[in-house]
């Protein structure tokens, strides 16, 4: 439902409700109603082990201390293995850096995107209050209004 049929539906309740409340009544028992929670902390009542781990790796790989770090192991890796020559633990083609590198990245995505839900739930809840504060705006707005016209209107 869009914005407009959302206060089309408000104000037809406003009015019905009207009959028993006068219009300042109403808008001082809404701008009295408390949002609950906490924008940062919507939705995370009981945070698992597990969503922590996701945001500290997420946040983690998506740093340059990472991005630094990995390309320095990675280097190492191929150094160390060049200069070993026959000895080398894991030579030219590098096939363990290969696998050790698609399991890090099997594991690292759905971490990741795991990281990205939670954000996007708490972008959502952050939305749904920031447009339930323009609403109450708005209704301060429209009754002001019509405060001041009625005492243009008085004045004539």
């Amino acid at each position: 439902m869009d914005t407009e049929k959302k206060l089309a539906l408000l104000r037809t309740l406003i009015d019905n409700v009207a009959e028993d409340f006068s219009e300042e009544d109403i808008l001082h028992m809404m701008l009295e109603k408390k949002i609950t929670g906490d924008i940062l902390s919507a939705g995370e009542k009981k945070v698992t082990f597990g969503q922590k781990a996701a945001d500290r790796i997420a946040h983690f790989a998506g740093s340059w201390v990472f991005i630094f770090s990995f390309t320095g192991l990675l280097l190492g890796w191929m150094l160390i293995n060049t200069f070993l020559a026959s000895r080398a633990f894991d030579a030219y083609p590098y096939i363990l850096l290969n696998l050790v590198l698609s399991c890090i990245a099997a594991v690292q995505a759905p971490l990741i995107m795991m990281s990205q839900n939670r954000q996007e739930e708490k972008d959502r809840k952050q939305a749904e209050y920031a447009y339930k504060i323009n609403l109450k705006s708005e209704f301060i707005l429209e009754d002001l209004h019509k405060k001041i016209d009625r005492i243009l209107k008085d004045m004539e």
